[in-house]
Order: structure tokens, then C-alpha cells, then sequence
């Protein structure tokens, strides 16, 4: 919301006088009255003891922002995909959860697919690997396979290199298989 109402504002907000002007705009704008001292709150530029933003405050800001309340706002922004952070509750396979030699088939868009056996410490190898660059033999880490969402694969060792990657599978529609063989 603070980088909405800086756009709408034409400026980051970044010392006393700003917020001044800012409270200003509001006031000639929606008729409503915050104090400077609680857009530096809201803003982390002061802190006076007060860790709480009042719902009417949200609501003001987001009326100046969107020119909607704040609980619209934020399902706006959910719906914009905006949002950052979600709960999920989907199909997962923890690393931690896995006995050292168990395999997992994973796959992805468009049509890659994959078998993994568990080498402990969240270490894998690809045992079988179809219209992938992940070859069979190569190994790296995970503690989390998580269906719909995208694997991160960290410490990737491919053909025998003493490079290690990273690896993202699956970015834009995640995992599309996530099997417990």
C-alpha cells in the first residue's frame, strides 16, 4: 500500500516535510484528517512507541491509493496476484519425512518427468530423467517438494563438475507430479 499511495502521491516519502504534504493532499482530497506522525509510523520513519496501525488509517490510505477501503484493497491486490506470501496446503513431501534410498517421481510443463532416489541430508540423484536439462546422475538438494509450485534445487552437480547451481523446475506452473514411489 505505501508504494500505491507514494505513486499516487508522485514521490517516495523520505522525510518530515513529505509527510507533511502528504497529510495536506489527504485532508484536501478526501476530507480526511491523519496526523504526519502516523504516516511516519505507518512509513517506519518514527517510532514513538506504537507498533499498531488502526484499520481507519488503512482505510484512509487506501482510499487515497485506490480510492477503495482497506479490506477491498487488499483483495484487489490478491486478485492482481500481488501478494507475496500464502498458505498452501497441497500435497507435500518433506525431505525429513524420507527413509535414505526412497524415490520420488516429480514432473513438470510441458512434458518433463523425473525419478529421484533420497541420499539423505537432503541430497538426491536423478535416476531417470525425460526431456529435462536434469540428467540422470545428477544430484543436489531440497528439503521440500510441494505440488502446484515450483521446485528449487540448490548445490546442482551435473557431469562429474565441481560447479555447483541452482536449478528452478517447474517456474511458472510448479509441479505438476509429485509421487512417493
Amino acid at each position: 500500500m505505501r508504494s500505491r499511495v507514494e505513486d499516487r502521491f508522485g514521490k517516495r516519502l523520505s522525510v518530515h516535510s513529505d509527510f507533511v504534504s502528504l497529510v495536506a493532499v489527504i485532508e484536501m482530497e478526501l476530507r480526511q484528517h491523519i496526523s504526519e506522525s502516523t504516516l511516519e509510523r505507518v512509513w517506519g520513519y518514527s517510532t514513538r512507541g506504537y507498533d499498531t496501525v488502526s484499520l481507519r488509517t488503512l482505510d484512509v490510505l487506501s482510499r487515497y491509493a485506490n480510492g477503495c477501503d482497506w479490506r477491498s484493497f487488499c483483495e484487489l491486490l490478491a486478485q492482481e496476484g500481488v501478494c507475496e506470501s500464502e498458505f498452501f496446503d497441497d500435497e507435500i513431501i518433506n525431505s525429513f519425512e524420507l527413509e535414505i534410498g526412497d524415490r520420488l517421481r516429480i514432473g513438470w510443463f510441458p512434458n518433463r518427468l523425473c525419478e529421484l532416489s533420497y541420499l539423505g541430508k537432503n541430497c538426491f540423484i536423478a535416476e531417470m530423467c525425460d526431456n529435462s536439462k536434469l540428467q540422470v546422475g545428477d544430484t543436489f538438494s531440497c528439503s521440500q517438494f510441494v505440488l502446484g509450485k515450483p521446485l528449487i534445487m540448490s548445490d546442482l552437480k551435473q557431469d562429474n563438475s565441481a560447479r555447483l547451481q541452482a536449478y528452478v523446475v517447474g517456474r511458472k506452473s510448479g509441479l505438476t507430479i509429485l509421487k512417493k514411489l
